[in-house]
Order: structure tokens, then C-alpha cells, then sequence
């Protein structure tokens, strides 16, 4: 008995490694290690970008932050403690280290860490877009399954005119329509201005998001009710595993949710990657609107400003955001369809 526990627990940790070494040689694996190979060049392409359009933007960092009326020597002041007289191939590789050893400058405006400013920004735009991309998938998926059941019918047509009149709807316009009837008209039911943290308490600062969240989330709910609607229609309509399930006797809603609805979800998976990127950008409006701190309005700031240093990090979070959007949406692709992990599709 005991040289068979012996044995067992000496064979473990080769059955772990063995295990481990499984996992890591699998196809999905593979898969995740080629796109996050791909993805770490397109980063630093993209930062490279940033830095170049910067620099090639109208007007001297230096005479911004020293003030119209300043002197030749106070700009060359401003000029030197910023760090511009330096080569740009130099600033930018000193920029570069500095991100990936966790050194992100000091905003020049603002004086004080980027990070600090960060630790800031970042919560009240996390939250808000998380909650916006919840809300729009939460309500858009059994909106369009309830539409598609029945292509034609009352509900379907309904929302197909209400969606098309939501797309029409700036997000920027529908933030001051949301201001108007919940802050004004009904007097103050909701603020329109500024965001309470969590740690604040939760209702005060739901009371906060609730209409950024809307502005961002309707129209992208309408979209993709839409779209996940028509594809839904067009695999009941015409792929033949779904007459060949209906020959069989299965029920319109079985139909619908476990054959139609996997292969329309590759579809809003590819949309809803993209959409990401949009989703983030939305924030640069809505957080100016409702008068919130959070990244989006600290990069508009920073830039009418020239405030380098938080503008170039403010669009590398961005772009880092978007890219990994769409690493989690292959991946995805990878786990619902067996031939994508296995590179035949």
C-alpha cells in the first residue's frame, strides 16, 4: 500500500507536466501565442504612429504651455524641461522605456504623475463602457431571437422601425435628449453632470453612469438587434440543417437558440470586436457631456493642451483596449468552431 502511494505521488508531478505541456502545445493555445505575437508589433506600430502624428501636429508644444505672451527664453525654458530639444528618435525610445518599465512621465500641464492621473481616469471610463456593453448584449439578444422567431409580424416590425430610428440617433444627441427629459424634465431624477465613485456607495454611483450608459449602449443595442435579427432570419430561411430539423420535429425555438443562433453568434462576434474600438471612442463625447473625468476627457484635454505625455499614453490604452478586444473575439472564434483551432478555416 505504501509503495503504491509512493509511486502514485512520485508520478504526479509528471502527470501535471505532462498535462501542463498538453495544454500548452494544444491548437488553441498555438492560436492565442501567434495572435499575441502579432498583436505586440502592432502596438508598438501603433505607438510609433501616435508619436509621429503628434509631431507633426500645427503649432510649438513648448509656446502652448509657456503662453502666447511668453518670451523667446521662456519658451526655450519650457522647451528644455519638457525634454523637446531632445532628437525625436530619442524621445520617443526614452518614452518606450519608460512604458514598459512602468514609467509613464509627468503630465506638463497637470504636474503630477501620468499613472496618478491614470488611477483617476481610468475606473469611471472602465465602468461605463463595461456597463454600456453589457446593457446593449443584455437587451439586444432576446430582442432580435423574439423578432426573428416570427420575420414579418408585429413585434419584428416594430423593432426593426425602432432600431432604424435609434441608428439615425448621434450618441451625442441622444445624451442631451436623455439630460432633457431625466434631469430637467422630471427635475432631477437623474444628475446630468459629473460621477460619483462605488466606493461612494452603489446607488449613488449607479445615479451617475446610468446615463452615460444609456447614450453609449442604445444605439449599439439597435445594432445589433438588427443584425443578429437578419442573420437569424437568413439561417432559418435557408440553411439545411434547420429543414432538416424542422423534418425531425423540433420546435421553432429549439430551432432558433441552439442550431440558428450558434452560427448567426460568429457573426456579432466579429461585430461586436469591432465595435469595441467605436465603443471606447464614444467615451471622448459622452464623458464632455455629462462632465466626467475620465480618460476620454482627460485626452481631450491633454491634447488642445499638448500635454504629451498623458495624450500618447491616453491613445496607446485605446489602441492596447481595441487589440485585445479582438484577440478575445479569435479566440472565441477558435472555441466554437473546432476547424479555426485546428488553421482549416
Amino acid at each position: 500500500m505504501t509503495s503504491h502511494a509512493t509511486a502514485a505521488t512520485a508520478a504526479r508531478p509528471e502527470a501535471r507536466s505532462g498535462a501542463l505541456g498538453r495544454v500548452a502545445g494544444s491548437p488553441l493555445a498555438r492560436l492565442i501565442t501567434r495572435r499575441v505575437l502579432v498583436a505586440i508589433p502592432l502596438l508598438l506600430a501603433i505607438s510609433l504612429l501616435v508619436f509621429v502624428l503628434l509631431e507633426l501636429l500645427p503649432g510649438d508644444p513648448a509656446q502652448v504651455q509657456a503662453g502666447m505672451d511668453a518670451t523667446p527664453e521662456e519658451v526655450e525654458a519650457v522647451r528644455r524641461r519638457l525634454g523637446l530639444d531632445r532628437p525625436a528618435p530619442e524621445r520617443y525610445l526614452s518614452w518606450l522605456f519608460g512604458v514598459l518599465t512602468g514609467n509613464l512621465g509627468v503630465s506638463s500641464v497637470q504636474q503630477k504623475p501620468v499613472t496618478e492621473i491614470l488611477a483617476t481616469a481610468l475606473p469611471p471610463t472602465i465602468e461605463i463602457v463595461a456597463l454600456a456593453f453589457i446593457v446593449s448584449l443584455v437587451v439586444a439578444l432576446p430582442v432580435a431571437l423574439l423578432a426573428a422567431r416570427k420575420p414579418g409580424g408585429f413585434f419584428d416590425r416594430t423593432i426593426m422601425v425602432i432600431s432604424m430610428a435609434l441608428l439615425a440617433i448621434p450618441n451625442y444627441v441622444l445624451a442631451l435628449l436623455l439630460v432633457l427629459i431625466f434631469a430637467v424634465a422630471f427635475r432631477g431624477m437623474l444628475p446630468s453632470l459629473g460621477y460619483v465613485p462605488i466606493s461612494a456607495g452603489l446607488w449613488p454611483n449607479l445615479r451617475t453612469v446610468i446615463l452615460p450608459v444609456l447614450a453609449l449602449s442604445i444605439p449599439l443595442m439597435a445594432f445589433y438587434a438588427r443584425f443578429l435579427r437578419g442573420d437569424l432570419v437568413e439561417q432559418i430561411n435557408s440553411a439545411d440543417y434547420v429543414d432538416t430539423a424542422r423534418a425531425k420535429g423540433v420546435g421553432s425555438w429549439r430551432i432558433l437558440w441552439q442550431h440558428a443562433f450558434r452560427n448567426s453568434s460568429f457573426g456579432l462576434l466579429t461585430i461586436v470586436g469591432l465595435n469595441i474600438g467605436g465603443l471606447i471612442g464614444g467615451t471622448v463625447i459622452i464623458e464632455q457631456i455629462f462632465s466626467i473625468r475620465g480618460l476620454g476627457m482627460e485626452m481631450l484635454q491633454a491634447l488642445g493642451a499638448r500635454d504629451i505625455a498623458v495624450v500618447q499614453i491616453c491613445v496607446f490604452i485605446f489602441a492596447a483596449v481595441a487589440i485585445a478586444a479582438n484577440l478575445i473575439v479569435d479566440v472565441l472564434y477558435a472555441v466554437l468552431d473546432p476547424r479555426i483551432r485546428y488553421g482549416r478555416n
